[in-house]
């Protein structure tokens, strides 16, 4: 696990839109693992700008973590819309490369076991991840035993709280989602979790220093062969100084990423 601290959330989504961007380059096909949430948003800023400085995302695949149940793909709070809005309509990727669940599906489980063959067939080279107040990494959430494949998981209350700031009342926040479980989420070839800001500096701090387990299962990221964690200094602040490598920008721009 290689640990990155920036002086700015823009410049750890830089490096990471730098690390999908040589992904992209060096894949005949390549595969995005991606993620929504505030924290996603510096990186597909600086993704969209690559694509304008002339990066091609014809050829790139992307496959969603999740999506909220009972929300469709056209209403401003779902993750489809969202990725809509700050990717997929801003870079030249083919609309039927870009894959979330659907929210909307009345056969749940089909839609389940649809997203698996996704997945399937598109394994991610790169998945971007960010991690819940809770520890939790798509939608899976803390417990004694996670589930290895997409299923629909109901939603902690903390969970509830921390993502309900797009609805006008806590209760109107889907008490449930469609996740990809962490079986899939560990066959990427690489993983980049980002976290930023004080109020994720305790859990930061727990899933890469204390005992690895189920109850903070972006823990289990350790047993991973390849994963990259960005952060801010806010996010960093709880973490053993030892462990912590600092990258600086060169001359307002990243030059060079580790893969």
């Amino acid at each position: 696990m290689k640990i990155h601290v920036f002086d700015s959330q823009y410049e750890a989504g830089l490096y990471a839109a730098l690390m999908a961007k040589r992904t992209i380059m060096e894949r005949e096909k390549p595969v995005l693992g991606l993620a929504t949430g505030a924290t996603s948003i510096p990186f597909y800023s600086a993704l969209v700008q690559s694509c304008h400085d002339g990066l091609d995302f014809s050829r790139v695949t992307t496959v969603n973590l999740d999506e909220l149940v009972g929300i469709g793909a056209d209403d401003p709070r779902s993750y489809r819309y969202f990725m809509q809005h700050r990717l997929f309509s801003r870079v030249n990727i083919l609309p039927e490369n870009a894959h979330v669940p659907n929210g909307l599906a009345i056969d749940e489980a089909a839609e389940c076991a649809r997203y698996d063959r996704v997945i399937d067939a598109h394994t991610p080279d790169l998945q971007i991840l960010g991690i819940g107040g809770n520890g939790h990494i798509g939608f899976n959430e803390p417990g004694c035993a996670l589930l290895a494949r997409t299923h629909v998981i109901r939603l902690h209350r903390d969970t509830v709280t921390a993502n309900a700031r797009a609805f006008p009342m806590l209760d109107d926040y889907p008490s449930r989602a469609i996740t990809v479980g962490v079986t899939d989420i560990f066959r990427a070839a690489r993983i980049v979790l980002m976290a930023f800001g004080e109020k994720k500096a305790d859990i930061v701090a727990r899933a890469i220093e204390d005992p690895i387990t189920t109850h903070i299962p972006a823990s289990l990221l350790r047993l991973h062969a390849n994963v990259t964690v960005l952060l801010d200094r806010a996010s960093a602040d709880r973490l053993s100084p030892s462990i912590t490598t600092g990258i600086k920008l060169k001359e307002g721009r990243l030059t060079q990423v580790e893969m």
